[in-house]
């Protein structure tokens, strides 16, 4: 146990090139194994074939030379002597075999004690009945001489004048067949060998050839750092599943560096924000401290810092707000509400600023539509939005607001007349802390819309913008229709008009 935790130990043995590269291996081996296993058999069942078709014509022509007497019944070699060839073919046929009575006694047969298992009386007497019975040739192998082994087949041989059944048995030798074999095992183990050490170099190169990519992932990781976040790994042009790693990696990249960029704008920001108001507090209180007379002096001076207090509280209060807003934690408290009213309502409390812009703000009456919402959080999402309208809209501008039911939503729409928005930022003003370049620096931090698309997330809703420069912005918040019921007949028309 020890040894195999101390090999599990060595650090080749613990990467991914290994386990990739004995996978591999251990497969081709199997494969190559079985190959083997199958060819062998396969070759096996050849020769035997062959063997046992040779051994059948060889028998056939054995019957040809043994005739039986017709005085006697017993059998005699029917050879012409003066023929070569025939008294060969004859001397083959006689090589290993038997002649015998169905009661075991030999007529004739090889005389040598290696063939005792040919010769036996016992054998023969026994296989003579199987042959009568099953009436089919035997096929067996003995061990024989030093030219083994031998294939025999043995069979009855009926004397028809006599009636009598004879044993015949011949063999043919099986050395040529287990030379044949043993070369097949002999080169099978030598390819094998120098196959599995080819296996074991390509598995290894090719694993490393597949892990290349992984490993630029790994140095890519290891050298990102604050100044190169959005550093990005070329891709190999294979289309694979390492080329889907390597761009969701380029992808991950790309949004991590968005991220720092935003947050490092976003820092920047309110470190503006913050030191504005906390410079006038410390100049105020200090104006206040040193050269106040009056009572009257020390009390403006605690309303101006006040004021700029109260400016802090609410960019404390957003922060605070956007965060739970991003983490989900966002409470929501969802009753059946009227969103005509509700609108209506919000573009009556924006008048008064409307006028001291010199903006006309109208609520365009239509179908009371109800819709199953948080109220405080979605009367967050109109004003934010009519202040944005107000925001950029100049005097003499125009901007209107609507709730229409559709097919599968219930729509909010704020439709202004300002200055528009460029197209290159109509994708990002809804992300966090993103703000369009202005020369005002008291139109906020980016984080009004940041707020309307998590509200409006949160219902499981869809907030979408339509935007040309110099003409206007219409901001559409859409909410999900299964919350959505319209009443049959319609409320009075809610319209403010006010210049």
């Amino acid at each position: 146990m020890g040894f195999v935790q101390r090999i599990r130990d060595i650090r080749i043995f613990r990467t991914m090139r290994f386990r990739l590269a004995s996978t591999f291996l251990v497969l081709l081996i199997c494969i190559t194994v079985a190959l083997g296993v199958v060819g062998m058999a396969l070759l096996r069942s050849i020769l035997q074939s062959r063997a046992e078709q040779a051994l059948e014509e060889e028998l056939t022509a054995f019957r040809g030379y043994l005739h039986f007497w017709e005085s006697n019944g017993e059998p005699y070699w029917f050879v012409d002597t003066t023929d070569p060839e025939e008294a060969a073919a004859v001397e083959r046929l006689q090589k290993v075999y038997v002649v015998a009575r169905s009661d075991g006694s030999i007529w004739q047969g090889t005389a040598s004690h290696a063939f005792d298992a040919l010769t036996s009386p016992a054998v023969i007497a026994r296989e003579s009945r199987q042959i009568e019975a099953t009436k089919s040739p035997i096929f067996k192998t003995i061990a024989g001489d030093e030219g083994g082994p031998y294939a025999i087949i043995s069979t009855l041989l009926v004397d028809t004048a006599h009636q009598k059944s004879w044993y015949v048995a011949i063999g043919r030798s099986l050395a040529e067949n287990q030379q044949l074999i043993r070369r097949f095992r002999r080169n099978y183990f030598f390819i094998f060998g120098a196959a599995i050490l080819v296996c074991i170099l390509a598995s290894w190169f090719s694993s490393g050839r597949a892990l290349t990519a992984l490993q630029s992932v790994e140095h890519a990781a290891r050298g990102i750092t604050g100044s190169n976040l959005g550093l990005q790994i070329p891709l190999r042009g294979a289309d694979d599943e390492l080329d889907r790693l390597i761009e969701s990696f380029n992808a991950m990249s790309r949004r991590l560096k968005a991220s720092f960029d935003q947050i490092r704008q976003f820092s920047t920001d309110v470190s503006h924000e913050l030191r504005t108001p906390l410079t006038a507090i410390q100049g105020q209180l200090e104006v206040a401290l040193f050269t106040a007379k009056q009572p009257e002096q020390l009390r403006e001076a605690i309303e101006n810092a006040l004021q700029d207090v109260e400016r802090l509280s609410n960019l404390v209060r957003a922060l605070l707000l956007l965060s739970h807003s991003e983490t989900g934690q966002l409470p929501m408290n969802k009753a059946q509400v009227d969103l005509s009213a509700m609108v209506a309502d919000l573009v009556e409390q924006f008048q008064i600023p409307a006028e001291a812009q010199d903006v006309r703000l109208t609520f365009k009456g239509g179908p009371s539509v109800t819709c199953e919402v948080d109220r405080t959080q979605m009367e967050r999402v109109i004003t934010n939005l009519l202040s944005n309208a107000l925001k950029y809209t100049p005097a003499g501008g125009r901007i209107q607001a609507w709730v229409e039911p559709t097919d599968d939503h219930a729509r909010i729409v704020v439709e202004d007349s300002g200055i528009g928005i460029p197209q290159d930022h109509l994708p990002h003003i809804f992300d966090r802390f993103y703000r369009v370049p202005d020369p005002n620096p008291e139109k906020g931090l980016g984080l009004g819309l940041s707020f309307v698309a998590s509200i409006v997330k949160a219902h499981g809703g869809e907030v979408h913008v339509r935007s040309t420069l110099g003409k206007g912005s219409r901001f559409s918040v859409l909410l999900p229709a299964r919350s959505i019921g319209e009443q049959a007949t319609a409320p009075p028309v809610h319209a403010v008009s006010r210049s």
